[in-house]
């Protein structure tokens, strides 16, 4: 795909959406953090309803290890994988308090060391929060990096590097968000609604 062509379909999407939010609700660096962990394998939905009560009594580290491991599990138990996550979330906790002074690390090297956080998350939070360039590839930025042929690649590491290589600047800050709902409401795995679609005369599955 040419460098103008891409240009096109950012100036498009944020023509339609010039102020795109995550859909996941928060109020710090900290909540984002536990709210993403949540979120793998499970809808933003979902998880908001679960944050919603959780962080009305714990929204610190040092208030989620005086919840405990077993109370955590009961507030997030409609959560796909709720007991791994659980684990993962009290260790974390641990290591934010007794490393970070219960602070959420800027930086991708001390994110990922932290339980139930990969590159993704890290990536997430990094962008959401802190407001650094960088861009998470989930399932739906994959699919629509390939089916448009933005920055078409085999895995979502390569994927993503192709991105962070083709975006202009300007669109850097957004095009994970961009991106995501575009492929979460009209790029869809199944029946992708391209009759509605504002990229379809630039997407490469069309031409």
């Amino acid at each position: 795909m040419k460098q103008e062509m891409r240009r096109q379909i950012y100036e498009r999407l944020r023509a339609s959406n010039p102020n795109p939010q995550p859909e996941l609700n928060y109020s710090s660096a900290f909540e984002l953090l536990i709210a993403v962990i949540l979120s793998a394998q499970a809808t933003d939905i979902s998880v908001n309803k679960v944050t919603k009560d959780l962080f009305s009594i714990a929204n610190t580290p040092e208030a989620f290890l005086e919840l405990g491991l077993e109370e955590l599990e009961k507030h997030i138990k409609s959560i796909g994988l709720f007991r791994s996550k659980a684990a993962n979330i009290i260790k974390t906790c641990k290591i934010l308090i007794d490393e970070h002074d219960s602070q959420v690390p800027d930086n991708r090297k001390n994110l990922e060391k932290l339980f139930g956080v990969g590159r993704k998350t890290a990536n997430v939070v990094l962008n959401i929060y802190f407001k650094q360039p960088t861009i998470a590839v989930d399932t739906h930025i994959f699919r629509v990096s390939n089916r448009t042929g933005i920055a078409p690649g085999k895995t979502e590491l390569t994927v993503e590097k192709e991105l962070l290589r083709i975006t202009p600047d300007e669109f850097l800050l957004d095009a994970h968000h961009w991106l995501l709902l575009h492929g979460r409401y009209v790029c869809t795995a199944r029946s992708p609604k391209c009759e509605e679609c504002i990229l379809n005369d630039l997407c490469e599955k069309n031409l």
